[in-house]
């Protein structure tokens, strides 16, 4: 399965279908990176690229932090609304941010989801100097040998399908950490930020079989299978996960990068 533009923008806006269940299953952050982000911040205000549901946001506003999600998705923003975040419905590359100025801008799970140069350029316009702009990201992986089983579920009905649930944890650490690296060289490379530091938390998360189909339900790789294709995918992984006790342990590292506005 070939991944044009149409299947992109697809994937992009499949979140809001599923906003509670969302908000339900996607982990929060770390408590001390989100330490960290509140020491690195020079101040309160701070802009939440592609908010979702909300789950950064609140984190953030429970450590002190004033914050405003920027959301492209009516369905995540009116979800986030719900649990109290301020949110304005908009890409964040083509948001107006109406002359207002932040101490941080941070981007949740969303920064691979932004157009880089206008990305980069909006960022240095809503920082003020000294402001800081923090993306971070969750990496997991599947352990052996479910990994195995999920790649026989994906095999039996999307074989040709490039993005899946199931990766090794190895795989996948390498290829957040050269984002993380690629993302600061493109800040660094504008001549408008500089000071680039890596972070990361290491921890674990426990499912039970619907624990996890729920959140691999979440997954915008699901927005490219059929309601049967779909059915197919949550039964072998199901049954997989049933196999060894119907309980499964994951691996994740959080990783971010922060750099600051010259």
């Amino acid at each position: 399965m070939t991944i044009d533009k149409e299947a992109a923008e697809r994937l992009a806006n499949s979140f809001g279908a599923e906003a509670a269940r969302y908000d339900r299953t996607r982990p929060a952050y770390p408590g001390e990176l989100i330490a960290k982000l509140v020491a690195a911040s020079p101040g309160p205000r701070v802009a939440e690229v592609g908010c979702g549901t909300g789950v950064l946001s609140r984190q953030l506003r429970a450590a002190g932090l004033d914050v405003l999600g920027v959301e492209h998705d009516e369905r995540m923003a009116g979800f986030a609304r719900g649990t109290g975040v301020t949110v304005e419905v908009a890409k964040f590359e083509t948001w107006d941010p109406a002359g207002r100025e932040f101490d941080a801008v941070v981007a949740g799970q969303s920064w691979h989801w932004v157009d880089a140069e206008a990305g980069l350029a909006q960022a240095a316009r809503v920082l003020r100097p000294g402001g800081v702009f923090v993306a971070l990201w969750h990496v997991f992986g599947t352990p052996e040998p479910i990994s195995e089983a999920f790649a026989a579920a994906y095999d039996k009905v999307a074989p040709q399908m490039p993005h899946r649930v199931g990766h090794s944890y190895d795989e996948a650490f390498k290829a957040y950490q050269e984002r993380c690296v690629r993302t600061a060289d493109e800040f660094a490379g504008t001549g408008e930020f500089s000071g680039a530091e890596q972070w990361s938390a290491d921890w674990e998360r426990s499912f039970t079989t619907a624990e996890f189909l729920d959140l691999t339900r979440t997954m915008s790789p699901m927005s490219l299978l059929s309601a049967e294709q779909i059915t197919g995918l949550m039964s072998g992984i199901g049954g997989a996960i049933d196999a060894i006790g119907g309980r499964l342990t994951i691996r994740y590292s959080t990783l971010a990068v922060a750099i600051t506005r010259n």
